[in-house]
């Protein structure tokens, strides 16, 4: 099997994070929930993956870092606990719909307005300035928080978040980063990009178990609550405690999950960010290099490198040519990728188009056996 969709998770996981999550399951109770041995080993878990977060992710302590079950959850969390009636909000044009809709429901219901700002994927010659300056020309006295992106889920185009981040400080706008495609593939740094929000699935790049994400919080930032109940603190009080995280952690933690995850986190940092990135880049250049070779194949944004190729290919439907890959034993993914935003800024055709994802266990042996695999399925 050709493995190409790890925008969707990481696959396979590394087996210290299968060990991990087994051993939590033997050997943790309930953190906060109980005074004995196995409650405390759980909380020892969860203390122990905040601080591996907090480092890697340059956040100002492990209390900032928040457990959620996905990244749509940890967006969900920052963008609803941060905004305010009447306030403005900008999102980048490259948006998941995990962004995008929690903002519409925001405007539909009068709670909040929003615009979209150009990332200029289409144009080799975009640039950080030319990114901020056009989100700068859309703000208004009512803009209050920014959300964008770091790195596509369909294509190879990454936005400037320390940029960003520098603007949204200029004009006193929270500015909340979308971490799902680069967690793991990318240097970040909450503290040095001044991010207030951090949002990451620990599925993807972070090779952990899917049901694992993280919110994390940049300095002295204080959001309203996604959802109230048990925090294991202030059992008494019949509102959430205002410190993070039991703020907003409410009921049980995902012990197991998060135990997986520290060890993916501890895999990541073994093999080093640069390393793989530079990995994952040569593939897909490699890739994009072969592709161009076969007539009617198209790569979209041709001119961005990166792990994530979107491609169509004449005469055959992307989810077509998705389940006879599939057929032949490669896994990609067809479609629109839950990112319609995304696919209408690169102008992608009627039916979508097929995202083929790298990860740390391709080889450039996978992507020769692709191209072969797909150039036979265009014949035919």
């Amino acid at each position: 099997m050709i493995y190409f969709d790890n925008a969707a998770t990481s696959f396979p996981k590394p087996e210290a994070v299968i060990r991990a999550q087994e051993r939590a399951m033997r050997e943790c109770g309930n953190p906060g929930r109980g005074s004995h041995r196995l409650a405390m080993r759980g909380a020892e878990i969860l203390y122990e993956c905040r601080s591996e977060a907090a480092l890697f992710f340059g956040a100002e302590s492990p209390e900032n870092v928040v457990f959620t079950w996905n990244a749509t959850a940890a967006l969900n969390m920052a963008i609803k606990g941060l905004v305010r009636p009447g306030d403005h909000i900008l999102i980048s044009d490259l948006e998941h719909n995990a962004v995008l809709r929690p903002v519409q429901k925001l405007a539909d219901r009068g709670v909040a307005s929003y615009d979209i700002f150009p990332s200029f994927a289409t144009d080799p010659g975009r640039t950080a300035e030319r990114i901020c300056r056009a989100a700068e020309e859309k703000i208004t006295p009512r803009t209050k928080l920014l959300i964008c992106t770091h790195a596509s889920n369909i294509c190879p185009a990454v936005m400037p978040l320390r940029e960003l981040g520098a603007l949204c400080r200029k004009h006193g706008i929270k500015f909340v980063a979308d971490a799902s495609q680069s967690a793991g593939h990318l240097p970040i740094s909450v503290r040095e990009m001044q991010i207030d929000a951090l949002c990451l699935p620990g599925h993807k790049g972070l090779l952990g178990p899917q049901g694992s994400g993280l919110l994390i919080w940049g300095k002295d930032v204080f959001a309203d609550t996604l959802l109230e109940g048990g925090s294991g603190t202030r059992s008494l009080d019949r509102v959430m405690p205002q410190e993070s995280p039991e703020r907003y952690e409410a009921g049980t933690v995902a012990t197991p999950a998060i135990a997986g995850l520290l060890a993916g986190i501890r895999e990541v940092r073994r093999q080093g960010i640069a390393a793989i990135a530079e990995r994952e880049c040569r593939l897909s250049e490699r890739l994009q290099a072969e592709l161009s070779r076969l007539p009617g194949v198209r790569v979209a944004v041709p001119h961005l490198k990166g792990p994530v190729l979107l491609l169509t290919a004449s005469g055959i439907a992307p989810d077509a040519l998705a389940n006879t890959l599939n057929e032949r034993g490669v896994c990609t993914r067809a479609g629109y990728h839950c990112a319609g935003l995304a696919h209408r800024t690169l102008g992608t055709p009627d039916g979508g188009a097929l995202r083929v994802s790298f990860g740390g266990n391709n080889t450039a042996g996978e992507v020769f056996a692709f191209v072969r695999i797909l150039s036979e399925i265009l014949q035919n």
